[in-house]
């Protein structure tokens, strides 16, 4: 098998020269596979507090721990009713407690009168004041002069309702006037300012004709 092996380097025995290339292969086989690796690939160290909840625990002990002293509690007061009477009055003594109400009612009542009768005097007196105080003040507000003068704001309307008058292009109340005629002529509907212009014109024109033919 020696015989047949073709070495990289020249040699004079094929035998050793294989011999030694096979142990520096086996050799740095061996140093390939116990290599360390370059990049880290260790699983990352595993923290507690991130798998174990402690304030969640913590919650859940403060909550049972409140159930457990509210049991007790409950429970407590259960053995102290089965022991004793407990807090129920269950005697029939209704007449003493009618009488003692009816006591409460009479001593509430005179107490009220009393302090009826006491502060009557001061109610009324309070009464008058403010009455008197409520009638200066409507005598302030209806003797105090208005801001605004109405009188020439109506003057001023006046004003504009000529200025309109003059300046619109139909009289007022034509609606009304139209509605109230039934003429067709103030049926039709309303000429404009250069129609009447033009109907002013022609008018003017048929007069001094008639009055040429008169002479």
């Amino acid at each position: 098998m020696h015989k047949s092996y073709q070495s990289v380097l020249p040699n004079t025995n094929k035998l050793l020269k294989k011999r030694w290339d096979d142990t520096y292969y086996n050799e740095h086989r061996k140093r390939v596979e116990m290599a360390g690796p370059v990049v880290n690939t260790n699983p990352p160290p595993a923290y507690i507090h991130l798998h174990l909840k402690l304030k969640k625990q913590q919650i859940e002990e403060e909550r049972l721990a409140t159930i457990e002293r509210d049991n007790r509690i409950l429970l407590e007061k259960m053995s102290t009713i089965m022991r004793t009477k407990g807090r129920v009055d269950n005697r029939n003594d209704y007449e003493y407690k009618r009488c003692l109400i009816r006591k409460k009612i009479s001593i509430f009542k005179l107490k009220n009168n009393l302090l009826n009768s006491l502060n009557r005097e001061k109610r009324s007196r309070e009464l008058l004041r403010v009455m008197n105080e409520n009638q200066e003040i409507l005598r302030r507000i209806t003797s105090r002069k208005p801001q605004y003068d109405h009188m020439k704001w109506e003057q001023d309307w006046n004003e504009n309702l000529r200025y309109m008058d003059s300046i619109s292009a139909y009289p007022k109340d034509w609606w009304k006037q139209t509605s109230k005629s039934s003429s067709p002529t103030f049926s039709r509907q309303p000429t404009t300012m250069s129609q009447r212009s033009s109907q002013k014109k022609s008018k003017k024109k048929s007069a001094s004709s008639s009055a040429e033919k008169d002479l």
